[in-house]
């Protein structure tokens, strides 16, 4: 039982217990040590939940680690991530010997300094060079830092925008890999590593030391003006009315520097989500897709009059817009991540159109994941650049060869890839924004900016189901379903093609344990598990002759899932 997981219930107990010897956090010990009593007492949910954290381990994978905040095994905590850190440290020895190096940042969570400061400690007691980032700071400032510092490798302590019982463990690499997160084989090199580690007896013995250097504010700084140039010339008149939500995170501080170094106008911040706030008071789900996320700020935006709202989540590398519309409840709208991506899509393709390029040069391309909008591919057609199609996830969309912007439509946006090789929903904000006061001096809306996009590469609409579960194996259940009895019909409409993506069969597509079905009219519907949260994610595609013919296919296929997956 060396490596803290048990599968019987005769060892279950025992392996809770030498955990509790391990562990330096007094509140998880204290929380385990209530289990064990409990489970030695005869309490059948005391020892269903020690098994639930001790026989399995969470697992490493190119999402780095992400899980609920509790003592055990399967559970981030104090021992797992210093695990994970010792782990790493062999990994990077490894493969940079001496000269391995590694900065580390975190935000403003509940234990994201403590586990930053963990890693430090077994980084340098590794004898790998380590930077910690100065203070609390968005994901994207640390992706930053891993190029800037030509530095072996990052680590960010974020669980990003899931609920606030969570925290995580984010990884990238630099040098070849130009700070994009990893990807295979490399997770389960590290994987295999961090097992050696908990095999191997208590973190007890693990070499620590405070021989680990500080980054100064000039990283910020570098940052800020590295940013604020994505602006570019702004127009004569930059008056803008803005709302800006950090939603409890760590983007406000930044996000405001950026805007201010770049000329932009300064937002009106959403007073009770501007500070940094482990416990998410306001919102239930710290996500700007999830429903009511947004609630306050367009409560903030209907009493100032604003003209946009702009948020970012907790880490601040995602991006959210919002913009007037009578038509909806209270007035304002959330752009879809697709509709923010087409928007920023159609403004890196004009302004590499408009750049002049010697005889040999290799047009600029555009990518956007598996399951993101069409629309982007028809943009870089229409402009005559490169298209990219990847799997889900920035760590493949930022190694697009020749990358000029990239996205997916759960709201992340690379807008400078030269800078950042992540998702960065700073950087997308400000070139948002600056965008947005171009529109307004040509005389154009937001809105006004879509219908013209629509006009040029046709009604493109977007739609998503999200199928929260309990239990994860549920997912695959229903996966296997659709495998077993493809759906031969959706509503009214044809299915003309239903494809397994696991089988690496279809072409032009990678391979990943996502179903396409494609329709008569048109319409394409992706179904995958979510990568980081409980969830089997349906995404639906359509495109009409008109705004109004879009919508209403959209939502005949909308009806048309619900139905098919309540099956």
């Amino acid at each position: 039982m060396s490596d803290f997981t048990a599968h019987a219930t005769d060892d279950v107990v025992e392996a809770a217990r030498a955990w509790v010897a391990q562990d330096p956090d007094a509140e998880t010990r204290a929380e385990l040590e209530a289990l064990i009593d409990g489970a030695a007492s005869g309490d059948a949910a005391a020892l269903a939940e020690l098994h639930a954290r001790f026989d399995e381990r969470l697992a490493f994978g190119t999402a780095g680690l992400r899980g609920e905040l509790a003592a055990g095994p399967n559970r981030m905590n104090r021992v797992l991530v210093t695990q994970a850190a010792a782990g790493f440290a062999a990994y990077l020895r490894e493969k940079h010997g001496e000269q391995a190096s590694v900065v580390i940042g975190y935000d403003g969570r509940k234990n994201s300094r403590v586990f930053a400061e963990d890693s430090a400690e077994i980084f340098a007691g590794a004898g790998v060079r380590t930077i910690l980032l100065p203070r609390l700071l968005p994901t994207p400032v640390l992706a930053f830092a891993v190029r800037h510092l030509d530095v072996s490798a990052g680590v960010m302590v974020t669980a990003s925008h899931n609920p606030a019982r969570d925290n995580g463990y984010k990884v990238y690499l630099g040098g070849g890999d130009h700070g994009s997160q990893i990807v295979p084989p490399t997770d389960s090199e590290i994987a295999a590593h961090i097992a050696a580690v908990a095999a191997a007896g208590p973190i007890t013995g693990l070499p620590r030391s405070t021989d680990f250097g500080l980054a100064d504010e000039s990283l910020v700084y570098a940052y800020v003006a590295a940013t604020a140039a994505v602006a570019g010339e702004l127009p004569g008149d930059t008056s803008l009315d803005v709302v800006y939500t950090a939603m409890h995170g760590v983007g406000w501080d930044t996000a405001s520097r950026v805007f201010e170094a770049a000329g932009l106008p300064a937002p009106v911040s959403v007073a009770a989500q501007q500070e940094p706030d482990a416990a998410f008071p306001t919102v239930s789900f710290p996500n700007p897709e999830e429903p009511g996320a947004l609630d306050l700020a367009m409560q903030t935006a209907r009493e100032h009059g604003a003209e946009l709202i702009v948020a970012n989540d907790p880490d601040a590398d995602r991006f959210a817009a919002a913009i007037p519309d009578a038509s909806a409840e209270g007035g304002w709208r959330r752009l879809s991540g697709n509709e923010v991506g087409m928007l920023l899509g159609w403004a890196a393709a004009e302004d590499e159109a408009g750049t002049a390029h010697g005889a040999h040069h290799e047009p600029g391309v555009l990518a956007a994941s598996i399951v993101s909008s069409p629309a982007l591919g028809e943009i870089a057609t229409h402009f005559g650049l490169g298209h990219a199609t990847t799997l889900t996830g920035f760590k493949w969309i930022s190694r697009a060869p020749g990358l000029l912007f990239g996205y997916e439509e759960a709201l992340g946006y690379l807008v400078n890839p030269e800078t950042v090789r992540d998702k960065d929903g700073i950087s997308a904000a400000t070139r948002f924004l600056a965008l947005a006061l171009r529109w307004k001096a040509a005389g154009r809306t937001v809105a006004d900016q879509l219908a013209l996009i629509a006009e040029a590469i046709g009604h493109f609409a977007s739609g998503q189901i999200s199928l929260r579960v309990t239990d994860l194996s549920e997912r695959g259940r229903i996966m296997d379903r659709l495998r077993a009895e493809p759906p031969r019909t959706l509503g009214e409409v044809a299915v003309t093609s239903f494809d397994d993506l696991a089988t690496g069969t279809v072409p032009g597509l990678p391979v990943d344990n996502i179903l396409r079905i494609l329709t008569a009219d048109g319409s394409r519907v992706m179904i995958r598990p979510s990568g980081t949260e409980p969830k089997l994610k349906v995404y639906l595609d359509v495109r009409g002759d008109s705004g109004a013919d879009a919508s209403a296919k959209l939502a005949a296929l909308d009806a048309a899932l619900r139905a098919l997956l309540a099956a």
